[in-house]
């Protein structure tokens, strides 16, 4: 559908005769819309500027309360190719200015009718009196059938020079009423543009209130999310959350892990890995885990359980027996002045609760009469630095007594 742009004049269409586009890339903007209901400074300032376009286009038929959607204006007439953003006020393009197909300073009707009527009133008023005036000289100075022929040209000359003097003072009048006008509309002009920059100043201001509202709780909420910005630079968090002794151990094993974690769509690969960690280090209960990363307690379920096998395919390595000189060389002096070298690797015992199971022989297997739950016990070796070198297989609660 070809459109037509609204301004006089300006008649640009979209599509020639044949239907092709023109080359120059025009565009056609509808007039804005005024919203009364996206608060009181939007509704006020879509106001003004559909009454500025209306203005500004200045033809008869345009109202404010109907405006077909048909009735555009071309991009010609603004200098950047399109109106300028609706709150952006001080931009030259909030108005359509170039081409408009009429000049002079727009107006309304009022304003036209007073100016006409400041014009008109003192000279008309000056024309009366000196209408009078000339009647009462006329009636008072009439020469009589007698007079002679010097008074009557002397009548004449004195007639005259009166009628000089009215048209002299008439142009004088004229001159003032002018320069009144013109005092008057540069006291109109700057009066509005006053009211603009008043206007434009608190929009910038309550822009910026805004702005640093926005960066203050985009602050806060980084702070109370559980993701890399919540243990970074903190030591003491990644101790406690996770059971690594530091933020660079922690990235070390993300990194070797993340390429192989399965996506999620309410977790990021880190908050996966920390998740895990967490209930680790933690043993938190599922549902707390499942109120602090807004999931549910299926896709924890699921999370969890991928996350540990992909842990223990790219870190089961780290596990292993080291060499008798290996453990030497990195044997603390406390074990070396107490054991000498005939101490080798500390092994451990530890137990860990599960759910009871729904096979009867599964739960008589795992049930442990000392902790009074089922539970499953692993046997570890410990290096004397500290570094795990051995984990059996799970056995159930009633194994080793």
């Amino acid at each position: 559908m070809a459109h037509t742009c609204c301004v006089i004049g300006c008649n640009v269409r979209s599509r020639d005769r044949k239907g092709n586009k023109p080359e120059n890339g025009l565009s056609f903007h509808s007039f804005p819309t005024w919203k009364q209901h996206e608060g009181a400074r939007v509704a006020d300032v879509t106001k003004r500027q559909r009454l500025a376009w209306i203005a500004a286009v200045k033809r008869p038929d345009i109202k404010f309360s109907s405006i077909s959607k048909h009735l555009l204006v071309c991009s010609r007439h603004f200098h950047s190719g399109k109106p300028a953003y609706v709150m952006d006020e001080t931009n030259p393009d909030w108005v359509p200015v170039l081409h408009m197909g009429h000049s002079g300073i727009l107006t309304s009707n009022s304003d036209r009718r007073r100016r006409r009527q400041k014009q008109r009133s003192p000279v008309r008023e000056v024309v009366e009196c000196e209408g009078e005036a000339c009647a009462e000289v006329t009636h008072e100075e009439q020469p009589e059938l007698d007079t002679t022929e010097d008074q009557h040209h002397d009548h004449l000359a004195k007639e005259a020079a009166g009628q000089s003097c009215v048209g002299q003072v008439e142009a004088e009048l004229a001159a003032a009423n002018v320069e009144n006008l013109d005092l008057t509309v540069r006291h109109t002009e700057a009066t509005r543009q006053t009211k603009d920059c008043v206007c434009c100043e608190q929009s910038r201001a309550e822009v910026n209130r805004l702005l640093e509202e926005n960066r203050k709780l985009q602050s806060q909420l980084k702070k109370t999310e559980l993701n890399e910005n919540f243990l970074k630079d903190d030591t003491e968090k990644v101790r406690y959350y996770t059971g690594l002794p530091c933020f660079v151990i922690l990235l070390a094993v993300f990194n070797n892990v993340k390429a192989f974690l399965p996506a999620s769509q309410k977790l990021t690969h880190f908050q996966m890995l920390l998740l895990t960690l967490m209930r680790l280090r933690l043993d938190l209960p599922v549902q707390h885990l499942c109120h602090l990363f807004n999931i549910s307690h299926k896709t924890l379920s699921s999370v969890f359980t991928d996350t540990i096998d992909v842990l223990y395919a790219r870190l089961g390595a780290l596990v292993h027996w080291p060499e008798r000189h290996c453990l030497q060389a990195t044997m603390p002096p406390q074990f070396i002045e107490t054991f000498g070298k005939r101490v080798a690797i500390i092994v451990d015992c530890f137990e860990i609760r599960i759910e009871r199971p729904s096979n009867l022989k599964a739960r008589a297997q795992t049930y442990s009469h000392c902790k009074g739950t089922h539970t499953m016990k692993y046997l570890i070796g410990i290096t004397p630095l500290g570094a795990i070198s051995f984990i059996s297989k799970g056995w159930g609660g009633c194994s080793f007594g």
